[in-house]
């Protein structure tokens, strides 16, 4: 049977993540894999949330498992708050909603913010997720250049300057998808003042923001905002574990009551199970003491993966940035077109990495780069990983 004829057109040419894809070629245990985006599971506190899960079922079960609000469990809200807080973003107009993961509150904010022929800026490039919701709601994606310190201020206000019926300015300031790269200071107080110029809404992404392993912090968009123009997704995903499904959006109350009632016919509620689990973890354990584990754990990861591409990679033919935190390092190919060969033969030699076309504006279009991963892998696969794929390279570039 022809179901495309059943499709409505806003999805018809929509394309999948190729990181899921390759996921399903990767069934062979000898692939190792630096193409994900999961934390480290070794980190997972696995025995005290399930020591913290069967207590709440069995001296709670009636709260864990009936229907919650929608705006979230009001001590899953104060976690948030907290969170949200450590960083001065939230604003004395702004509400919290918690959200099943981040990318849930930054699709229902584009559900309530596009029309069908608005236009996005993102950065170039940017998180496939982010991007497919966008192109969900039939808006426009106008790239702006990231640069080694964050996006391209100057071509950001051309861009408005000669652009009509933009909306938004999407960015992940804070080591950046794909490209591990974190936005200047100077670059966050010219956005929020172009934005103010061309009064368009900024969403900022912060889901790596934790996980500063050197340097030094630079203050959230959010946190700089005197207008209520910016709103700011958080999540737990990648400081408590991402299967649980948690984050959150902190918005200035008007535009909250939209994104609540979206979410009201999205899924009524974020599970109450994964949000008492939550609560009860921050409660009884210090989180930043954890999160504190995972920084240390990715910048030892971080050093080994830049350590094995010095030592494997053909000289002079690879360019990268070294991040200061996060969990993704992004790599260009200055001397070919398109990655795709590379990638196909990775895989030939069991190592998977992303094309960078997966994170573009224009899905179609060739790359020449690539996105690494050093969080999920052990020390000892990423070594053997990246020589592999330095094999690759030194014979294809």
């Amino acid at each position: 049977m022809e179901y495309t004829k059943f499709m409505a057109d806003r999805v018809k040419t929509m394309k999948g993540s190729a990181i899921r894809e390759m996921f399903k070629r990767m069934a062979d245990p000898e692939i190792i894999s630096l193409a994900g985006g999961n934390p480290a599971s070794e980190l997972f506190p696995g025995d005290e949330l399930s020591k913290i899960a069967g207590k709440i079922l069995m001296t709670n079960p009636t709260l864990a498992l009936q229907y919650g609000t929608t705006d979230g469990y009001p001590k899953m809200k104060d976690c948030a708050r907290k969170r949200a807080e450590k960083v001065n973003s939230v604003g004395e107009n702004d509400e919290i909603l918690i959200m099943t993961g981040a990318n849930q509150g930054i699709d229902l904010t584009a559900k309530a913010v596009l029309n069908k022929g608005d236009k996005v800026i993102v950065e170039s490039p940017s998180f496939i997720g982010s991007l497919n919701a966008f192109r969900t709601y039939e808006a426009e994606l106008v790239g702006v250049t990231v640069e080694a310190d964050g996006m391209n201020m100057d071509e950001l206000e051309e861009t408005l300057k000669n652009t009509d019926g933009v909306k938004m300015i999407y960015t992940i300031p804070t080591f950046q998808n794909p490209t591990g790269c974190t936005m200047s200071l100077e670059k966050r107080k010219r956005m929020l003042e172009i934005a103010s110029k061309y009064d368009v809404l900024i969403l900022e992404d912060n889901p790596y923001g934790d996980l500063r392993f050197s340097g030094e912090d630079v203050p959230t968009i959010k946190s700089l905002d005197t207008e209520d123009r910016v709103v700011y997704a958080g999540s737990f995903s990648k400081i408590l574990s991402p299967g649980m499904r948690l984050g959150y959006i902190v918005a200035p109350a008007p535009l909250a009551e939209k994104i609540e009632m979206l979410k009201q016919v999205n899924d009524v509620h974020t599970p109450m199970i994964t949000q008492l689990m939550c609560v009860e973890f921050m409660k009884k354990y210090d989180i930043d003491k954890y999160i504190a584990k995972n920084r240390e754990l990715y910048g030892k990861k971080c050093a080994a993966m830049v350590s094995a591409m010095e030592k494997y990679f053909p000289q002079g033919k690879v360019k990268w940035v070294v991040p200061e935190g996060g969990i993704f390092l992004w790599c260009e190919c200055p001397t070919i077109e398109d990655i795709t060969p590379i990638v196909d033969k990775c895989l030939e030699k069991k190592v998977a990495i992303v094309p960078g076309s997966n994170f573009a504006t224009d899905i179609y279009a060739p790359s020449n780069m690539f996105r690494l991963n050093y969080s999920s892998a052990t020390i000892e696969n990423i070594e053997e990983g990246v020589r592999r794929l330095g094999e690759v390279l030194t014979e294809m570039l």
